[in-house]
């Protein structure tokens, strides 16, 4: 670690261990890489548990998690699984949460040597924790709508927003409705900073060899997709309309049914022969799997929260090779040269089929898109505005 460098505790809303990697692992870890020291803490659980195994299953994981401690998963970063009460609509139970994450962070900080750091957090709900810790600088990264997600409660999670948005140092922005949003709280200390790709990683999908076992049973074209699949996500009656109107065409959707969501509704395309759930595939896999893709699509509703995102998976699809077929939201208004927008599933159908009969969008300026925007520039940049 370079001397002069404060430490990171990075507050997620992801578990460090998600096998879709979002701006939480690849900032923690491009942070250690420019030689921070990182503390990974992850999700708090900003959506209210429900009865269903998905959401048991994760409670009794983050138990286990909890008897492991503070584990260091790569040289400098550190994960840390903390167990607290998700209601956060109850201030007691918020005052409780901070309680015993404040002596937990306490220990820790001491013991890993976690002095005056830098907060990084995600989470919007932290800044009474954060200012037990007596940090140097904080960081709010916004990265999606989180008032918008299914399950949380929107008055808690707008009005602790509020207060952090005025309290941070430096707020990060990952699409243009987010940013207007946050203005209103932090202007002058509001960036844009969309999301980005792991270029070296995804490009390997050009140079695939062989594809994975699953694809031998698959015949093309095939029609991919990866990401949560969950109904506020996912566009699931485009997808089902095209599926039963197109026999010929392979829908492959790589992904956890119900991310977020565990009441969302994928019944309907498992009944569709040519719809296949490969279910999730490790981060190391991924590009393997694009690979074996024709076209790679971005199929979601238009919703308040779809509306606010920036879908980690354009630059993906974009350093993979691939042709990339997605819904016309917002964040993606001013890359309408580099893919083929869609506004409905007969629209979905003919954007397809000019996708596989086109290939990419203008190839070299789409690689060099995909080049620009990679974590290491984009870090680099947010370091600037913080003067690091």
């Amino acid at each position: 670690m370079i001397k002069d460098l404060p430490p990171v505790i990075l507050f997620s809303t992801a578990d460090w261990d998600n096998p879709f990697w979002t701006n939480k692992q690849h900032t923690a870890v491009h942070l250690t890489e420019r030689g921070f020291r990182v503390l990974y803490i992850e999700s708090l659980g900003l959506r209210q548990p429900q009865l269903k195994i998905a959401d048991l299953s994760r409670i009794l994981n983050r138990i286990k998690k909890l008897f492991r401690g503070v584990r260091e998963v790569r040289p400098n970063l550190f994960v840390y699984s903390p167990v607290i009460v998700p209601f956060h609509r109850f201030s007691l139970v918020r005052s409780f949460n901070d309680w015993l994450l404040q002596a937990s962070l306490k220990y820790y900080q001491k013991k890993l040597g976690l002095k005056k750091p830098i907060i990084w957090t995600y989470n919007p709900l932290i800044l009474k924790l954060a200012k037990s810790m007596d940090y140097q600088k904080l960081v709010y990264h916004s990265v999606d709508d989180l008032a918008a997600a299914p399950g949380v409660d929107p008055k808690t999670i707008l009005s602790n927003e509020a207060e952090l948005l005025q309290a941070a140092n430096a707020v990060f922005c990952t699409s243009r409705k987010i940013e207007e949003h946050c203005k209103k709280q932090a202007h002058g200390k509001t960036y844009y900073f969309g999301n980005v790709v792991d270029y070296q990683h995804f490009s390997r999908a050009r140079n695939a060899r062989e594809l994975p076992i699953e694809y031998s049973s698959i015949p093309g074209p095939r029609i991919g997709f990866i990401g949560a699949l969950s109904s506020y996500k996912f566009d699931v009656d485009s997808v089902l309309s095209v599926a039963r109107k197109r026999r010929d065409w392979q829908w492959v959707l790589i992904g956890k049914v119900g991310e977020g969501q565990p009441d969302s509704q994928m019944e309907a395309l498992r009944g569709e022969s040519n719809i296949h759930f490969l279910g999730p595939k490790s981060y190391e896999n991924l590009p393997d799997h694009l690979a074996a893709f024709n076209v790679a699509v971005i199929p979601c509703p238009l919703n308040e929260y779809t509306q606010s995102m920036f879908p980690m998976k354009f630059f993906e699809y974009m350093a993979a090779g691939k042709p990339i077929v997605a819904r016309n939201i917002d964040s993606l208004q001013e890359y309408l040269d580099f893919f083929y927008p869609y506004q409905d599933g007969a629209m979905l159908e003919m954007q397809i089929s000019a996708a596989m009969e086109r290939g990419v969008a203008y190839p070299e300026d789409s690689d060099a898109l995909a080049l620009e925007n990679t974590w290491a520039k984009r870090l680099e940049k947010m370091l600037g505005v913080l003067k690091i």
